[in-house]
């Protein structure tokens, strides 16, 4: 038989009209796909980096060097100006916009003027009785305005300069004026001249410490209105302390009206505790190297600050010791120059403090970072006095009776890699600590941004989400795709793949109002099951292997695995039901109380075991999907080759199939781990949100991600803590880009490595 060429030739034309339409739209398909991709994948990339920088540009002005530069006046530095009043200046200060400022001298006077150019908005003196003279000043603190002055008489009067804002023709005119918090009329503290002067108190109590010849004494005055006139009340209870063997230079008095804090010659100083009033409580220690210059309380009044005359500067707040007793302890020093320090301000609201020393050199600094922010020389030679506005953004700086008003630029001096990363010496504490603790009820509250207990929760609940997902997502997964057959696989997979689409919030709803208290009410019985259900799976296998053929034959072959969900059922009744008496006899009835009384291991309702079981049921279809997609997908020419060279399917599995699809496997434990890294609502609803760095399987934790959720609503946007929840985002996303880096390099190393099979 012979075929016509050229008739078959005539029949396939592969140049015909429609052919070509049909090629060149398969070419287009073609190319339009090649292009969506490329485009596609493109646009993830630059996603990714656009979030990449956005985070990096919200994040940078943490690291931004502070700035300082003279007032501009027609784009040129202003000259100073002569101080106004007479005398010499004992308090500087300005109000909340810096446009105001405030100077006090030795001569009672009190002058507000315009800080940018000197002129004097308004002026007075302090209503001294006649035939007394001032002797002494005293600031409670910059935050309450309120400062006294002691008098030759052993009288006592206190001042508060206050400030009230208008608006006429929509123009902003702020207008200071004076009060007395405590009555226009002096109080008489003691029955000589006041050489020091200390006060402090709240809205209910104040004390006043003044030095005359006879010693120290101590005015406690409280304050009660009278509910018919409304006229308050003044009650001053008055005594001597005890004597101290050592001259008194300048005093400070806590906010709490207990602890005097006392600068002596030189070196010294000296702390009393006035709820006691007893020599004994009183502790003298050397605070320098050098004789003490400078002597003032941070905000808040918790912390002393010290500099002496050879440039060294060191913070100091009360700890208890070894036998429980209240000690001034050195908690650190500061960067410094070796120049004399003269002149210190503190900042109105936040750890941080303001030197000069006698070369006019200006030093900021942050307590709670330990960080020296800014270095700039501010005037020729020893300045006078210093002032810091209430937001910190303005300076004043007197030398020689003449005023120079500079403008600061200092947002975020409490940001160190210390502050972050290392363990803080915070007030209050016994020793430095890893402590989150964004915010508090008051205003002199000392931030604590360290990301550490925040980085360990994140790997905490990763951890313990991924020791229950990746065993059980792995073994399933290889069971799966390696031992079920077809039609039961079928079924499984897209089963446990819809559990992914489960929201997680669903999951963290359960786990923190119904899981959390249910395992903290049967304890017992959760490690019961662990133990029972293996062995019960076992044991099922074992009776199944060695039942009648008959019975066996009943299930269809492949399908027998199904009867395991009643025997994990039974199994996890049988568990809860014998647990109170397993609980009796080893726990004493209660296993919850057993952990706390006799390990001694804190017990949280809502802790990482809860997280672990509940973010793992979240993981376990991701890892289990692709596990089972990489083990799948080996060539079915591998396993068959080795089962016919007498491997059985156990060695084929784990000496052909497993290293082949090692790659995917360990792809899917990457991405599972991923997932939990930067899972939210799971841990914000089921944690207790507690940051707190303890590896305990019964504490809660707070991550990453469940922080940036909780606080960032709250916020103030452009601030230090708005900033730092960014600088989280930011350490999330490099983790994450890390991870799945290392996981791409391990994986492209295990491809070529078993690749040839």
């Amino acid at each position: 038989m012979s075929i016509d060429n050229t008739n078959l030739a005539t029949e396939l034309d592969f140049d015909t009209p429609a052919a070509k339409r049909l090629r060149k739209f398969r070419a287009f398909k073609d190319k339009s796909a090649s292009v969506g991709i490329a485009f596609g994948g493109i646009s993830v990339i630059i996603a990714i980096l656009l979030i990449f920088f956005y985070l990096l540009y919200e994040v940078a002005p943490l690291f931004h060097s502070a700035e300082i530069k003279p007032w501009q006046v027609n784009g040129k530095a202003a000259a100073p100006y002569e101080a106004p009043g007479r005398g010499k200046t004992v308090y500087l200060t300005m109000e909340e916009q810096a446009e105001i400022g405030l100077r006090v001298t030795d001569q009672g006077e009190i002058i507000f003027f315009d800080t940018r150019s000197g002129d004097v908005l308004q002026q007075s003196s302090i209503p001294v009785p006649a035939g007394a003279e001032i002797t002494s000043f005293a600031l409670a603190s910059d935050a309450s305005h309120i400062f006294a002055a002691g008098l030759s008489t052993g009288e006592v009067l206190a001042i508060k300069h206050s400030y009230k804002a208008t608006y006429p023709n929509g123009t902003r005119v702020i207008t200071p004026f004076i009060e007395y918090p405590f009555g226009e009329a002096p109080l008489a503290v003691t029955d000589s001249a006041i050489t020091e002067l200390a006060l402090n108190g709240g809205e209910e109590a104040w004390s006043i410490i003044a030095k005359t010849e006879q010693g120290l004494a101590v005015a406690n005055l409280s304050f009660e209105e009278n509910f018919l006139t409304g006229e308050v009340e003044t009650s001053i209870d008055t005594e001597m302390l005890p004597q101290l063997n050592m001259p008194v230079k300048k005093l400070l008095l806590m906010p709490d009206r207990r602890w005097l804090l006392i600068s002596g010659n030189n070196n010294k100083l000296a702390v009393m505790d006035l709820a006691s009033a007893d020599t004994e409580t009183t502790q003298v220690l050397e605070a320098s190297s050098g004789n003490i210059t400078s002597f003032q309380l941070l905000l808040g009044g918790n912390s002393l600050m010290v500099a002496d005359d050879k440039g060294n500067i060191s913070q100091w707040f009360l700890v208890r010791d070894d036998n429980n007793v209240w000690r001034l302890t050195k908690i650190r020093e500061f960067e410094s120059g070796s120049k004399p320090v003269n002149a210190m301000s503190m900042e109105h609201r936040r750890k941080g403090f303001a030197t000069v020393d006698s070369e006019g050199t200006l030093r900021l600094y942050n307590s709670t970072a330990n960080r020296n922010v800014l270095v700039e020389q501010v005037a020729q030679g020893q300045a006078d006095s210093i002032a810091l506005s209430p937001r910190s953004n303005a300076l004043l700086v007197e030398k020689d009776n003449t005023l120079a008003f500079w403008l600061i630029n200092n947002e975020h001096p409490e940001v160190s890699w210390d502050a972050l990363w290392g363990k803080v010496w915070y007030e209050g504490y016994q020793e430095p600590e890893f402590t989150w603790q964004s915010s508090a009820s008051t205003n002199d509250f000392e931030p604590k941004y360290s990301l550490m207990p925040l980085a360990f929760g994140t790997l905490k609940a990763a951890f313990y989400a991924m020791l229950l997902a990746t065993p059980l997502a792995i073994c399933g997964a290889i069971y799966t795709a390696y031992f079920m057959v077809p039609a039961l696989r079928r079924k499984v997979k897209p089963f446990i793949e819809l559990m992914e689409a489960l929201p997680t919030v669903i999951l963290g709803f359960l786990a923190g109002l119904w899981l959390a208290p249910f395992m903290e009410t049967n304890l017992a019985g959760i490690f019961v099951c662990l133990l029972l259900i293996p062995l019960g799976i076992l044991a099922f296998a074992f009776a199944w292997a060695r039942a009648p053929k008959h019975v066996r034959y009943m299930i269809p072959e492949g399908w027998d695995t199904v009867m395991l969900i009643p025997v994990v059922i039974l199994t996890t009744l049988l568990g809860l039901w014998i647990a109170p008496g397993v609980e009796a006899v080893l726990f004493a009835g209660d296993m919850r109380q057993w952990v706390t009384d006799d390990l001694g291991i804190a017990y949280d309702q809502r802790n990482a075991l809860v997280v672990g079981i509940a973010m793992g049921f979240a993981v376990i279809p991701t890892i289990f999907s692709i596990t089972e997609d990489a083990i799948f997908a080996v060539p079915k020419h591998l396993s068959y080759g080795s089962l016919a060279l007498g491997a059985t399917p156990w060695q084929t599995l784990v000496r052909v199939v497993m290293p082949t699809a090692s790659p995917g496997i360990f792809s899917a434990v990457m991405i599972g781990m991923g997932r939990a890294v930067g899972e939210t609502m799971i841990v914000l609803m089921a944690t207790g949100n507690t940051p707190i760095m303890d590896i305990n399987i019964f504490e809660g934790m707070r991550t990453l991600a469940a922080n940036i959720a909780v606080e960032m609503p709250e916020s103030e946007v452009g601030s230090t803590h708005y900033r730092i929840l960014f600088l989280a985002a930011f350490v999330l996303f490099l983790f994450t880009f890390m991870v799945n880096t290392l996981a791409e390099t391990i994986r492209q190393h295990l491809r070529k490595k078993y690749g040839s099979l």
